[in-house]
């Protein structure tokens, strides 16, 4: 049985993808696959795929190319998935040397929770660039650390729902059978669609921070921290917010977005 699948959406980045798809096959002491989502309307990444020879990697050309979705990317390869667990892999990432072994070691001894993650170490080749996001993802960590202390929902849940995001996509491994009951990923959330995801994950199944390195995090032009996209991300919180106060109640979604404004920063 296959024991981890990554599904990488991509769009005209053969360099990049062929080292996103390097470091999932060289994983060790695992089994793996990936799923190769492209959604460029000629199919680049084809010949990347095929240039590995590699039964273990799985074509597919989406059929309507988004422009820009990458939930609806997403969505169309898990159900492709055949491991116990899923990676949403971006294709610009790098796993880190034996992660997948260390994920199946912390899920294995955490059977609660549905979701693990770690660390983020961003790279690239502009300092400038950089040196904000290395900021910005130890600080990130710091408040993972922090929230495990209150068990494996309660905080995480409340950073992702109120607070600055502690993950990437690339970040988490999931339980597929968890993919399956949240249904995925919410196709109108264009940006911030991974926090959206992750926060309904860790919220129904809990999560377990692992604090060490998880994933390798390429630094180009940060859409995360873009002033441009802020429209689009207000869209997408707006969302998370409507839904989790349908589907949880307004007693819950507001004692938890008092805890996130009172009680996180405090400790």
């Amino acid at each position: 049985m296959t024991e981890f699948s990554a599904v990488i959406p991509t769009f005209r980045r053969p360099v990049e993808l062929a080292e996103a798809l390097r470091s999932v096959l060289l994983q060790e002491g695992v089994t793996v696959e990936a799923i190769v989502v492209d959604d460029s309307p000629e199919g680049s990444a084809r010949e990347v795929v095929e240039s590995f020879g590699d039964g273990r990697i799985t074509y597919l050309k989406n059929p309507e190319p988004t422009g820009g979705n990458p939930a609806l990317v997403r969505n169309l390869g898990w159900p492709k998935a055949s491991g116990a667990f899923v990676h949403f892999l971006d294709d610009d990432d790098i796993v880190p040397e034996g992660h997948y072994k260390s994920a199946k070691e912390a899920f294995d001894a955490h059977p609660e929770v549905g979701v693990v993650f770690g660390r983020v170490e961003p790279f690239g080749t502009n300092e400038a660039t950089l040196a904000p996001e290395r900021i910005y993802f130890s600080e990130a960590a710091m408040r993972a650390r922090k929230a495990a202390r209150f068990g494996p929902k309660l905080a995480f849940a409340a950073n992702l729902y109120f607070q600055a995001t502690m993950i990437v996509c690339s970040t988490c491994q999931i339980r597929r059978e968890c993919v399956e009951k949240l249904g995925g990923f919410d196709n109108g959330s264009r940006l911030v669609e991974d926090v959206e995801f992750y926060a309904r994950a860790m919220r129904r199944f809990g999560a377990h921070f692992m604090d060490r390195i998880a994933l390798k995090y390429r630094i180009g032009t940060s859409i995360m921290h873009s002033r441009a996209n802020d429209d689009a991300i207000v869209k997408t919180y707006r969302r998370m917010h409507d839904r989790y106060r349908r589907e949880a109640g307004s007693l819950e979604f507001f004692a938890m977005k008092a805890f996130s404004r009172l009680v996180l920063p405090a400790l």
